[in-house]
């Protein structure tokens, strides 16, 4: 196992520092023992990032670059993160929770991210306008110039590389700030734009309280452009800052997103995306499979299986679980799992039913819970409203096409959705009816990269992945020319 470091700085235009807010311990959420202590920025610090930032996109260094050379260097960037694939998914695993096969994979994810957009930066091109003889018109995409980006716990990685190489790409210096629960592995972004050659105060990775340095990057004067992940109250007071200082923002909030499956839907392939849907990174997914709707012939069966496959996860230490298999790690920290554990309680007093889970694991003393699954949950009871953020299933039935979609539509979330069924017109005619940014048909997280991301409703705006990313990070302009005869 890799050796840690006892202490962890900010790095901040090119040079690792520490922070003026003091120190916060890293802990291992399956053992509760501390890993680390991470520096943390205040306010000064943020304003440092953002002059550093600030001054390379006014000078020019880095989008003023050809396209292509700086899309190599953003790709180099991902290829730094491949190559050390081992020391950072065991930090992942150890600060987050997940398996370590999980956090391979988000390491893998994370790099992906950089070849696509490294490749992309090339094809942002503008376009002629006729106007008619005696003119030429044209537009041009500019980058905003200060990108402040807001990373949550669930997905450091993924999430940073997702928002941070689409900026690059565009010609936008950035300031990342980490989530403090798991800062730690966003140091090797720090680490990678060196590496890359890319210009010093470029990328700058700083971590703080949300209410300290979140809330100073987001509504500091140097900021051109914010990028959240997270959750609908802290995305709110994000947009209200933002507003403020009139930033243009892309907020990707909670979901309480669902699968419709119908009576003729293949049982055996929905099941096994359950295991991903809900239990991966246990539940703690903002696109997360959170409710089944389920034809009422197919209930019991359904509940059933899904409590049969539940049952037999694997549930322990993260650091343990080296290898792809059925099983699952901690959450974040015992807050989170307490939450999750007294929601369930809740909804089995409101008249819900447990199929499987929803408890604690007695030979663990981490922040673990059982995989959950729920049924007899009506529509309107407080679990299939609010996100739980846990590895907790509510399965819900109904009896006719309209009611399903009345049912997924039914909370104020609109990120994804499902649909299970042979019949193709079927599937169309929900996806057209479902209020949601991404419409999954008969596989839960269909898609990649390459397809764009986002939500409806207080899921939030804006969309990220695919090629529609990469308006959010530039600014047009147009061009009018008067030709002379």
């Amino acid at each position: 196992m890799t050796e840690l470091k006892e202490t962890w700085q900010n790095y901040i235009d090119g040079e690792w520092v520490d922070g003026g807010a003091g120190w916060i311990d890293v802990t291992d959420p399956a053992s509760g023992k501390v890993l680390a202590r991470q520096a943390l920025a205040d306010a000064r610090d943020v304003d440092h990032a953002v002059q550093a930032a600030r001054q390379v996109h006014l000078a020019g260094e880095f989008s003023g670059l050809r396209p292509v050379d700086r899309g190599r260097m953003v790709q180099a960037m991902g290829r730094y993160l491949l190559e050390h694939v081992d020391e950072i998914s065991e930090l992942l695993t150890l600060e987050q929770g997940k398996p370590l096969w999980e956090a391979r994979v988000e390491v893998h994810g994370a790099a992906r991210y950089f070849e696509y957009y490294g490749n992309q930066a090339e094809t942002v091109e503008g376009r002629s306008i006729p106007l008619g003889a005696g003119y030429f018109d044209f537009t041009v995409h500019e980058p905003f110039g200060v990108s402040a980006q807001i990373i949550p716990w669930n997905y450091p990685l993924e999430v940073t590389a997702r928002s941070l190489s689409a900026a690059l790409a565009t010609g936008n210096a950035v300031v990342v700030k980490s989530p403090e629960l798991a800062p730690l592995s966003t140091a090797w972004f720090a680490r990678a734009a060196e590496a890359a050659g890319l210009p010093t105060g470029a990328v700058s990775v700083i971590c703080g309280y949300g209410r300290e340095a979140g809330a100073a990057l987001a509504a500091h004067p140097g900021v051109n452009q914010i990028v959240f992940t997270g959750s609908v109250a802290t995305g709110t007071s994000i947009a209200k800052a933002a507003a403020n200082t009139v930033v243009p923002t892309i907020l990707e909030l909670g979901g309480k997103s669902a699968a419709i499956v119908h009576s003729d839907a293949d049982l055996d392939a929905f099941v096994n995306d359950v295991r991903w849907g809900i239990f991966y990174n246990a539940g703690q997914v903002c696109s997360a499979m959170s409710r089944v709707i389920v034809h009422e012939s197919r209930h019991d069966e359904l509940v059933e299986r899904i409590a049969e496959m539940a049952g037999a996860l694997s549930v322990g230490p993260g650091i343990d679980r080296r290898d792809y298999g059925p099983n699952m790690g901690a959450m974040i920290s015992l807050q989170q799992r307490d939450r999750a554990e007294s929601m369930v309680t809740e909804a089995i007093s409101a008249g819900a039913n447990l199929a499987t889970g929803g408890q604690r694991p007695k030979d663990h003393s981490g922040a673990f819970l059982r995989p959950t699954v729920l049924f007899d949950v009506a529509p309107d009871m407080k679990i299939a409203q609010e996100e739980i953020f846990g590895p907790v299933l509510s399965v819900l039935r109904f009896s006719d096409d309209d009611t399903a979609i009345d049912i997924a539509n039914g909370t104020p979330y609109g990120l994804v959705g499902g649909v299970y069924t042979r019949d193709l017109d079927r599937a169309m005619r929900a996806a057209a009816k479902l209020r949601a940014g991404q419409v999954f048909v008969n596989e839960w997280y269909a898609g990649g990269v390459e397809t764009p991301f986002g939500g409806y409703g207080k899921s939030g705006y804006g969309r990220e992945k695919g090629r529609e990313a990469l308006m959010n990070y530039v600014q047009t302009k147009n061009i009018a020319v008067r030709l002379r005869s």
